[in-house]
């Protein structure tokens, strides 16, 4: 049987993440994304975008684009790819890599949609848990034991979603190591979509490109940048017939990227110095308020500090919060116009929740987590 032919309805899963899509509430403290740019800010009266042609670009992406981020990366931009957005790049690598029954490792909790692309390529994918308990840290002796020569792809992402806690480079050393010995052939996806989103003047990981050449990296402008709607992602690798790959399949799934949407890509990174700096200031402030916020209540939940990214996660208590109370917690949330992210959107268990401190203003997020801390106090189980 071919390996499309299963059913096409259960090829990609429901999921209430794509809530965030629609309707938001007063106070949205679900999302990990920061406020959007708005186009005025990066247009001036000689831009050029009045003369652009807007006729397809390159199956590659715009040159000018991928020689900016090639000079981020520290590679060549002929090892750039760009993508419509980086669920695209996962999607490509997962349909050009995988055959049926091909093995995948990769941890969970995480991004529904990057796990979703592996499994509606019919991959068996071992999923190894990431706890609330050891802090989403990566145990790579558990990842190691389900390494294989039938191992095609290790996809794993830095900083994690949705904890925010990030990978050390070691770790991601470590891993490579293992894959060496297990399944030399395998590729490290590292999904580096918050990587750059740190607070104030912390300091970035660098790239995981330069770990090896069996590395992949994926990343977009729709996190750290705040342009979710330019639909920018990009996927760089070091192995030549790798990338000729891709560029065929992104042609035969999208044939190009827009032309405005590149063109615009290339002002947000001509200006990412002023963007993420802003950004930068403003995640430490909602980071900072944040972890005060989980002090205040330490007796109703425990929160694990992220490394990066607009995200972090919090746990109800289960010494106040049982199964009922859990349930009363979202009931009341909902009633008080203020939504996190159910953690079971990302595999974990209902009473983990995703908090984004990023997209509000100062202000707002400190009414957010008043009403929060309220409807802790009226739902704790008696």
């Amino acid at each position: 049987m071919g390996r499309h032919e299963e059913d096409p309805m259960a090829r990609f899963p429901d999921n209430d993440l794509i809530s965030l899509l629609g309707e938001t509430p007063r106070y949205e403290l679900a999302e990990s994304v920061g406020p959007d740019l708005r186009l005025a800010e990066l247009l001036d009266g000689g831009d050029g975008i009045r003369d652009l042609l807007l006729a397809y670009t390159t199956p590659e992406g715009d040159v000018r684009l991928r020689k900016a981020l090639a000079e981020l990366h520290g590679v060549s931009p002929d090892d750039v790819v760009v993508t419509v957005g980086s669920i695209h790049a996962l999607f490509l690598l997962a349909f050009l890599l995988l055959n049926r029954g091909d093995e995948v490792v990769t941890a969970s909790p995480a991004f529904p949609l990057g796990h979703n692309v592996l499994d509606a390529v019919g991959a068996r994918v071992h999923k190894i848990p990431l706890s609330f308990e050891s802090g989403y840290v990566l145990d790579v002796g558990r990842l190691r034991e389900h390494l294989s020569e039938k191992t095609k792809l290790v996809s794993l992402t830095s900083p994690q979603n949705p904890s925010g806690v990030a990978i050390a480079p070691s770790t991601l050393e470590a891993v490579l190591a293992a894959m060496r010995e297990r399944c030399p052939d395998a590729y490290l996806l590292v999904d580096e979509t918050y990587r750059e989103a740190v607070y104030g003047d912390d300091a970035i990981a660098p790239p995981a490109i330069a770990l090896g050449p069996k590395v992949v990296t994926v990343a977009a402008l729709s996190k750290c940048h705040g342009a979710p709607g330019l639909r920018i992602g990009w996927v760089i690798t070091r192995d030549p017939d790798l990338r000729q790959r891709l560029v065929t399949g992104k042609f035969n799934t999208v044939i190009s990227c827009s032309a405005l949407d590149e063109a615009l890509a290339v002002k947000v990174l001509e200006q990412r110095e002023r963007i993420l700096g802003a950004r930068r200031r403003m995640l430490a402030q909602g980071v900072q308020r944040t972890a005060a916020w989980a002090r205040a209540n330490a007796q109703y939940v425990d929160w694990v500090r992220p490394n990066a990214g607009a995200l972090s996660v919090a746990r109800l208590s289960p010494a106040v919060f049982d199964e009922a109370g859990v349930r009363r917690f979202y009931e009341a949330l909902s009633s008080e116009g203020v939504r996190v992210a159910n953690g079971t959107w990302f595999g974990d268990e209902a009473r983990v929740f995703r908090i984004g401190f990023g997209l509000l203003s100062l202000p707002e997020l400190e009414a957010a987590l008043a009403k929060l801390t309220a409807v802790l106090q009226r739902t704790a189980t008696p």
